[in-house]
């Protein structure tokens, strides 16, 4: 066996080789990195890939693909026992074997007191596919299958400071953490992630790349003990799936139903990537059979292509802090409409007649029946990345709505969309994103979304106008301006955070409140002023303790009965405020204004004239409100 990774030098140039033609799970493939070395300093130059080299004795050569022009494109390698010399570029390395594996990363985990961190899971325990071997499978061990050497590094574990917190966690929160855990490694490219294994999540999910908005992305996940909790052979499966699964996003990976939108695009694998046995697959969506299916068929390993990217994929488009997760903000083609389309449903985005320069550009996705009735998954929000969205801007460029935070979801209720549930709605801020604002100057706009169904049917909307009108006052100008900068964009993003991080754009958000109360774009500044106030916030310090900001009702109750009075924010998010704000409410000790608050809440959408079947489950929101927020201060 010669396969691994060899390292050489040639002057100020180094070599980083990956040989892959023989041992486990071979791709038939050489592929190596350039550094060019100064002093004490190393930087990247470049990377290249052979797909098919003939291999002839001890000669390994053929044609390269690099990520830089050079007139020289053919490679060849001589290897001897594990030493040899390589040709690259025109330049001449001897190299020698350096290690098995190909690539090699740092993984630094800390717990939350009381989350239990994963150990092992051995996969013989449950039924699987035949032929595949039972072993003891750590997080580790199922990357070193895959040629990825994972050193984990001392695990911490994170006491908290104060008591009475269910410590669910929130996008900001973890944000914050991440902000301020990885301050210390500075702003650059390199093999290393972290790994935070909280309690839960606000919106209950298993797991979370969380890292995905500033320059250097992909260097954080988290998993969320409580979903995945458990000592069973069932859950020590799942978690060990949430794990590497969390983990593959921070290498780059996309969901096995997303690789088409990767950069540059890559195919496919069955049935729309829902068939593919890979660790970056939805269990529950896997096609046929399910999750019952995907274990009974699952050899727990990556895929071929996932391979080829892990072991051979060029440095940044690996590397972490490299470059951006999936797409960039690279044009894309709009979403078209299927040439036939039997899923019996259909899709709209819809917006108001118009928006003012700076005001978040807030949509709502409808999805429902045409025909027979039809059951599908609930997930029509874009943060779950099952609803893509397309934004042709006003110069005719077209890009894809990257949410700020994606969110991993391992369980997918069914929706029955029938006459007594004719429709699902979900309201989607995409005003910003992982490349920023995406609305930033004056025209018409065209929205699409598509939405992936159940059964892989992708529904694409029609086009939806969204039409950003001129300032026409000073203070339009000024509050425009206030509005739009980066961290603002995070802010509404996050609904509000206490990260220092995002320090300048709560002090415009500020501004635009004490000095244009009046203007109507205030009222989304007080939108995320109060959200923020209202709850608590964990901050995950330098010394990795967890404090928390207990929540601040009076202030969350002064900003959020203004936004509860305007008649400028969409109705979903206007019930999102109005539940809040009886929490708040009912955390001041009144929780006779808590249930006057919902009862209002009813009454505003009767006399919005809301249809039956939305208004009957408003009603019965309210009521569970009312008796959580009762049994919470009781």
């Amino acid at each position: 066996m010669i396969s691994g990774l060899y390292e050489g030098q040639d002057g100020d140039s180094r070599l980083a080789l990956r040989v892959d033609v023989d041992g486990a799970r071979p791709t038939g493939r050489i592929s190596g990195d350039l550094f060019t070395v100064a002093g004490a300093t190393t930087s990247y130059a470049g990377s290249f890939l052979v797909d098919a080299p003939a291999i002839d004795g001890t000669l390994i050569h053929g044609r390269g693909r690099f990520s830089f022009d050079t007139s020289v494109r053919d490679v060849s390698i001589t290897i001897n026992d594990r030493t040899g010399t390589a040709s690259v570029a025109g330049r001449t390395y001897q190299v020698s074997f350096a290690s098995p594996y190909f690539r090699s990363v740092l993984l630094e985990q800390d717990s939350v007191v009381g989350a239990v961190p994963f150990v092992s899971y051995r996969t013989g325990t449950l039924p699987g596919p035949s032929g595949s071997p039972a072993r003891e499978l750590t997080v580790g061990a199922a990357y070193a299958e895959a040629g990825i050497e994972l050193r984990v590094s001392e695990p911490g574990v994170i006491p908290v400071d104060g008591s009475g917190s269910d410590l669910a966690w929130d996008d900001a929160e973890l944000h914050h953490a991440m902000t301020r855990h990885f301050s210390a490694f500075g702003d650059a490219p390199a093999w290393r992630v972290w790994l935070l294994v909280a309690s839960k999540h606000v919106g209950g999910y298993r797991g979370i790349m969380f890292d995905y908005n500033d320059a250097r992305q992909r260097q954080g996940a988290a998993v969320f003990h409580d979903a995945i909790q458990g000592t069973s052979p069932q859950s020590q499966r799942a978690q060990l799936r949430t794990y590497v699964h969390e983990l593959g996003h921070a290498f780059n990976l996309l969901h096995s139903w997303q690789k088409n939108l990767a950069r540059p695009p890559q195919p496919l694998g069955p049935d729309g990537g829902f068939g593919d046995l890979s660790w970056m697959n939805y269990v529950q969506n896997y096609r046929p059979g399910g999750e019952a299916g995907y274990w009974a068929a699952f050899p727990f390993q990556f895929t071929e292509p996932e391979l080829v990217h892990l072991r051979h994929g060029f440095y940044r488009d690996v590397a972490m802090g490299a470059n951006a997760f999936g797409t960039g903000a690279a044009e894309i083609d709009p979403f078209e409409q299927p040439v036939e389309d039997r899923s019996g449903l259909r899709l709209e985005v819809r917006a108001k007649e118009s928006f003012e320069l700076g005001e978040p550009v807030v949509v709502e996705l409808k999805l429902s029946y045409a025909g027979e009735p039809r059951t599908t998954h609930g997930h029509l929000h874009p943060d779950t990345e099952f609803t893509q969205v397309s934004i042709t801007q006003p110069g005719g460029r077209t890009v894809l709505y990257r949410p700020m935070m994606r969110h991993c979801v391992d369980t997918s209720p069914e929706i029955r969309l029938d006459p007594g549930n004719p429709a699902m709605y979900r309201s989607a801020y995409i005003g910003h994103g992982r490349d920023g604002h995406y609305f930033q100057q004056p025209g018409d706009y065209h929205v699409r979304a598509q939405y992936i169904a159940a059964d892989g049917s992708r529904i694409v909307s029609p086009a939806c106008l969204v039409r950003v009108r001129f300032p026409v006052t000073r203070d339009d100008h000024q509050v425009a301006e206030l509005m739009l900068g980066e961290e603002q964009g995070k802010l509404f993003s996050l609904l509000g955070s206490d990260s220092p991080e995002l320090r300048s754009g709560n002090l415009a958000l500020d501004e635009v409140i004490s000095r244009y109360g009046g203007h109507p774009l205030a009222v989304y500044a007080r939108l995320v002023k109060g959200l923020n106030a209202e709850r608590e916030f964990k901050e995950l310090t330098p010394g990795n303790e967890l404090r928390i900001r207990p929540p601040d009702p009076k202030q969350g109750i002064e900003h959020l009965t203004h936004v509860a009075r305007a008649a400028t924010i969409d109705n979903i998010t206007l019930n999102l405020v109005m539940r809040r704000l009886a929490r708040a409410e009912a955390r001041q000790g009144d929780l006779a204004r808590a249930n006057a608050v919902m009862d209002r809440m009813v009454a505003t959408f009767e006399a919005k004239g809301v249809n039956a079947v939305v208004l009957g489950q408003i009603r019965r929101q309210a009521e569970l409100t009312k008796a959580a927020l009762g049994a919470e201060i009781s």
